[in-house]
């Protein structure tokens, strides 16, 4: 506290970095010491935050130290100065709105209400310092997209929100009920912008171009992820005169973070093209690890996805007498339940590998980009994920030689929305915004027209609390069928688990609908044993000529 004055006056605390030889010594060290981390200015209660930070006091101290937390004991403002001299206000905690308020604040009840103060002092003492860890990057962007999710749920009956939600359930085919749907809804808005800004700050630092800035910006993220319906949620969520709950202003925070982060020391925790895709894992752990378990993001290792991958390219070609497998022109593949994108990517790769083994020549790239545009599609309920998916798939052309041009508006085939709706008949309700109108009329041709030959991927096994189907469960009719008569009279079944309805859907494509074509999917182990998955053993037997189980023995009770 009150350091000497190094020119700038005597600020009412300073902040040190913690070295070993510090501590040895003792506090005595630190008077001889500028304050590396920058300086604490303390008013009264009744001083308000906003009003000290214009002062020239505080500028004198940002010129001299960088870095300055102000605070009345009530609120605390962080505050930082920028190249043009500029007084940059970053984040802010509030205890109590006024003197009153302070005054009648439980210890008891604030310290259970404000939880997150800790963590904001935490990342208020670091604020300058580099990030290199995942965990502490993950842990800065959860907070933020903590902070974003609350201040998202205050507006809630804001026009321009309750109109991307009726957007959202109409193009999906879903609804949000209840608490629970409401709570969904808002986590998957704000994952979707935070972890888009992310990956737009991970295709920053890999562009290498001289048109790229010395900065980077969150508002170039929409254009910089080239997805049509994840721009149109940037421009609702961030435009205050649309959306007046601040995310703007915790997404500048979350920009201040991202510009501390030694890309160098942080891109060498991962492969460059699973960046992307592995890092959703712990952010969303630090974000909310309830909701990661519920929607079970555990993403599929590398190995097993390889294998399958490896197993349809072969059955294809045993099987089917298809000696291109995968790179034939005629396999269209859908991935039903894209998640990140790991098995579209590999597919793109064995694709890449045999025609490179049938002719090495530049053409490969481009045959590769083509089959990715035109064939190789995938479905995703969750904006988050789906946008790592483009992400990735656009990674892996640029590695190829063939990236995407955004100019022509060339995009993956790999669209939002429900797979398990929507394989009858089109849409027909009118949507607020364009974007989303072409989102579905694209993936419906996908459900109906396109002759898919290979469905492949791990479907989720929980469904989505407070998220109902309009349509899902009347496929799982012919599986359920006289499951209540003699001879088999069974009353409860587990037939509405989501892998169910993810097999059911994938055989009524290919046997159905397609006529030949392979299915590889992993699931648990219940569909096989389980009395009430009769009709539906029954049924795969009789629909398809051949049946392989790789069988590990995941159960949790056998």
């Amino acid at each position: 506290m009150t350091p000497k004055n190094r020119g700038a006056g005597i600020p009412d605390g300073g902040l040190f970095i913690r070295r070993p030889s510090v501590v040895n010594v003792g506090e005595k060290a630190l008077e001889v010491r500028a304050p590396e981390r920058g300086v604490v200015e303390v008013k009264g209660l009744g001083r308000k935050v906003d009003a000290v930070a214009r002062t020239a006091q505080v500028r004198r101290y940002l010129e001299r130290y960088g870095l300055l937390l102000v605070t009345n004991y009530r609120e605390f403002l962080q505050l930082r100065m920028d190249r043009e001299g500029n007084v940059v206000k970053g984040e802010r905690y509030v205890l109590a709105a006024d003197e009153q308020a302070f005054w009648a604040l439980s210890p008891t009840e604030t310290a259970e209400e404000h939880q997150g103060f800790e963590a904001f002092l935490g990342r208020a003492l670091l604020a300058d310092a580099p990030l290199s860890s995942p965990e502490d990057v993950a842990a800065c962007l959860a907070a933020f997209a903590r902070i974003a999710r609350d201040r998202l749920a205050a507006v809630e009956d804001f026009a321009a929100l309750q109109t991307l939600r009726t957007a959202f359930e109409d193009a999906l085919g879903i609804r949000f009920e209840h608490e629970k749907g409401k709570e969904f809804f808002h986590s998957t808005l704000i994952q979707t912008l935070f972890y888009g800004v992310f990956a737009a700050w991970v295709a920053w630092s890999s562009d290498t171009s001289p048109r790229r800035t010395d900065r980077f910006s969150w508002r170039t993220a929409q254009w910089t992820l080239n997805v049509p319906m994840v721009r149109v949620l940037f421009e609702q969520l961030t435009t205050p005169r649309n959306l007046p709950a601040g995310l703007d202003e915790v997404l500048d925070w979350t920009e201040d973070v991202m510009t501390r982060v030694d890309r160098e020391r942080f891109l060498g925790h991962f492969e460059s093209r699973e960046l992307v895709q592995h890092f959703y894992e712990p952010f969303l752990d630090a974000y909310d690890p309830d909701l990661r378990r519920t929607l079970g993001v555990w993403y599929t290792p590398p190995e097993v996805v390889r294998y399958m991958v490896s197993r349809v390219h072969e059955a294809l070609q045993v099987e089917l007498g298809i000696p291109l497998g995968l790179a034939d022109e005629r396999v269209h593949v859908l991935d039903p339940c894209t998640g990140t994108g790991s098995y579209l990517v590999e597919v793109v790769r064995k694709i890449d590998e045999v025609l490179n083994e049938q002719h090495r020549d530049a053409l490969v790239a481009n045959e590769a980009k083509a089959a990715t545009l035109e064939r190789i599609h995938g479905f995703e309920l969750l904006p988050a994920p789906f946008v790592i998916a483009h992400l990735q798939l656009g990674m892996l052309l640029a590695e190829l030689g063939a990236p995407l041009d955004a100019e022509k508006g060339e995009r993956v085939s790999v669209f939002l929305t429900n797979a398990l709706t929507g394989w009858a008949n089109a849409e027909e309700k009118m949507l607020a915004y364009e974007e989303f109108r072409l989102e579905r009329e694209r993936a419906g041709a996908v459900k109906r027209s396109h002759p898919i030959l290979v469905v492949l991927g791990n479907p989720p096994y929980n469904g989505y609390a407070g998220v109902s189907g309009e349509e899902e469960l009347g496929f799982l009719r012919p599986y359920k069928e006289g499951l209540s008569e003699p001879p088999w009279e069974i009353t409860k079944n587990k037939l509405d688990d989501y892998y169910v309805r993810f097999f059911r859907i994938a055989e009524h494509r290919i046997a159905e609908r397609t006529g030949q074509g392979i299915v590889c999917f992993i699931s648990n182990f219940g569909w096989l044993g389980d009395p009430s998955a009769v009709l539906m053993r029954r049924h795969l037997i009789r629909e398809f000529n051949a049946v392989y189980i790789d069988n590990l023995n995941g159960d949790a009770i056998r």
